[in-house]
């Protein structure tokens, strides 16, 4: 918990989210503490996620007295802030709409920043004939049950907000047009604010670019000095297609080297689980720790009479071992460090109706070179900041490798965004009643900005 105390006549506002160092939410909270830290009075309330994450029933219980101790007090604030990302809150549907209720109703004041929109859609019937006609009857009933907990939570959120904006301020923060659109047209709610992801300010990343060395990261301090850096970025998860970059990595010159930033999110971390599912799939992409032998099972092939055994034990010849680098989770100012180091940073997201991306933007905000997949979120994110990404097909590592060794924007121009950091804060002002803060007759208003 921190906290940030000046005059009195300073709007007091208090923020409300996870604020743990390997969080993407807790990041983005650290950023927003700062760019609004120079205007208000600010207070961040630390949600616990031993006490939020567990179904034990006693537990349980102490979540919820966390979850009342700070609804008592938030009542002392002029404004109260939610980053709502909804695992944040609890496992189930139900622990999850009673708490944000508790929250949301001890607000004097109220913004919600929504980084899932969830519209609570009709059940997925073409994935679930497509499960099923593969004979995954175990996915399907997840698919069933993620689609049946999207519809509660939907439900159970917005026509909270839509009833509490009849007796008081309530204001929405979303990450693109489309999503402010939804909330607005779909849901019915008024003051709807959206504003693409920002944390870092222009000096800031120039600042750190002209720091930031080779040698400051030892593993990368040990590649040859005409080695090109392609990074990823983001805790491993299936859904943000690293495997995709290894395989394109095969169509590139030797002297590509592809640095994968991240690790398993805390949350991801299984008991007595040996490894990780996605990082053996990285790993097998990658042909690390691979023979020959290993190749043959997989095509169903056999060895041939009188072939030579002792070939198939090596390691696997088209092997990257030596070009692809695990360089583990970081910290907020050396995770930006790094993309200052790339080349270019890719992005080569699976679609799964993702609203928003914290890497992207801070990989933009440092200068770095950008190729991202063409997901509805890159896109939605690319109309902020237009000529400034560079798409490819989803999955297709051909097109990525020429992506990425075609002559593209340089790496290292930090540009001036036209919303950035300090267009972040105006929109925070705004959305908890702060306007004032800001210059008289500056205009704060987004809702209709980024056609």
């Amino acid at each position: 918990m921190s906290a940030e105390r000046h005059s009195e006549s300073r709007p007091r506002i208090a923020i409300v989210s996870t604020y743990d160092e390997l969080c993407g939410i807790a990041g983005y909270t650290r950023a927003i503490e700062k760019q609004l830290a120079p205007h208000v009075d600010l207070q961040i309330f630390d949600l616990d996620q031993y006490l939020l994450k567990s179904t034990h029933r006693r537990v349980r219980r102490l979540a919820d007295e966390h979850i009342l101790e700070i609804a008592r007090a938030l009542r002392g604030y002029d404004s109260v802030n939610i980053q709502l990302e909804y695992g944040t809150l609890g496992r189930t549907s139900g622990d999850i709409i009673r708490r944000f209720r508790i929250l949301a109703n001890a607000a004097p004041a109220l913004s919600v920043t929504m980084h899932t929109v969830l519209i609570g859609e009709d059940l997925p019937y073409e994935l679930m004939g497509r499960l099923l006609g593969k004979g995954k009857i175990i996915a399907m009933f997840k698919a069933i049950g993620a689609s049946l907990k999207s519809r509660v939570l939907s439900q159970g959120i917005h026509g909270h907000l839509r009833r509490l904006q009849s007796r008081k301020p309530v204001s929405v923060i979303v990450h693109a047009k489309r999503d402010m659109r939804m909330m607005r047209d779909i849901f019915r709610l008024n003051n709807v604010f959206h504003h693409p992801l920002s944390f870092i300010a222009h000096a800031e990343a120039w600042g750190l670019r002209r720091r930031t060395r080779r040698n400051d990261f030892s593993l990368i301090e040990t590649l040859p000095a005409d080695a090109k850096l392609i990074g990823t970025f983001g805790f491993l998860s299936s859904y943000k297609g690293f495997e995709t970059a290894i395989r394109a990595l095969n169509f590139l010159p030797e002297n590509y080297h592809l640095l994968i930033f991240g690790g398993v999110h805390p949350q991801g971390i299984r008991r007595e689980q040996g490894i990780d599912p996605y990082i053996a799939k990285l790993l097998q992409a990658a042909r690390i720790g691979q023979t020959p032998l290993d190749h043959l099972r997989e095509s169903g092939l056999a060895l041939a009479p009188g072939g030579d055994v002792t070939r198939l034990i090596a390691e696997h010849p088209e092997t990257l071992r030596a070009r692809v680098h695990f360089m583990g989770a970081l910290s907020d100012s050396a995770f930006a460090a790094a993309m200052a180091l790339c080349d270019a940073a890719v992005f080569p997201y699976v679609e799964v109706g993702q609203s928003s991306s914290g890497p992207i933007s801070i990989a933009l905000e440092m200068g770095t070179r950008v190729i991202a997949s063409r997901t509805a979120a890159f896109r939605a994110y690319a109309r902020y900041h237009p000529e400034l990404i560079e798409f490819f097909d989803i999955g297709n590592y051909a097109e990525l490798a020429g992506r990425i060794a075609a002559r593209g924007r340089a790496s290292g121009c930090v540009p001036e965004l036209a919303y950035n950091t300090q267009t972040n804060a105006r929109v925070y002002l705004e959305a908890n009643g702060c306007a004032a803060a800001f210059a008289p007759g500056e205009s704060v208003m987004l809702q209709e900005a980024a056609e």
